[in-house]
């Protein structure tokens, strides 16, 4: 994703308007069956995870850019660059099943935390793709973003 969208993607300002945005895009993903959020609206690739709360067993849903590789979808845990993980990441590690609505269809899926060369060469991917995530990590000095592989799981 390139252009004016991708170096504003960048700001601060555009993370600010981006957490606001969340609420709306997860409403319009769900409503929609995945086709129609926020992100998909500008041309971005979005799916709408769905994990189990850690804590409250009850379904979490975020809206999440991602790329796809051989069949699976590469999401980064990248909370804006903020100082702490997001909570989805933490749910996809203490159960890694999950589920992911992406263009109308839903696809029952594992994450997987990637490490080592596999997270940097899908990091490479994905901040191709959406240049901000270079900046993201920047902000986010005091952690590595969590990479992750979500893999469909056959039935």
């Amino acid at each position: 994703m390139r252009g004016v969208f991708a170096g504003f993607g960048k700001s601060r300002a555009f993370a600010v308007l981006g957490r606001a945005l969340v609420p709306a895009d997860r409403v319009l993903l769900r409503i929609s069956g995945g086709r129609v959020g926020v992100g998909t609206a500008v041309g971005l690739r979005t799916l709408l995870l769905t994990t189990i709360g850690r804590r409250s067993g009850e379904p979490r849903q975020v809206p999440l850019l991602y790329v796809e590789r051989g069949g699976a979808y590469v999401v980064i845990g990248s909370n804006w660059g903020g100082e702490a993980h997001p909570a989805w990441s933490a749910n996809l590690l203490a159960q890694p099943k999950a589920t992911a609505t992406i263009r109308g269809r839903t696809v029952e899926v594992a994450g997987r935390l990637l490490t080592g060369e596999e997270r940097q060469e899908m990091w490479d991917a994905v901040a191709e793709y959406w240049p901000a995530y270079d900046r993201y990590a920047v902000r986010a000095e005091h952690r590595e973003i969590r990479v992750f592989l979500l893999e469909p799981v056959s039935r």
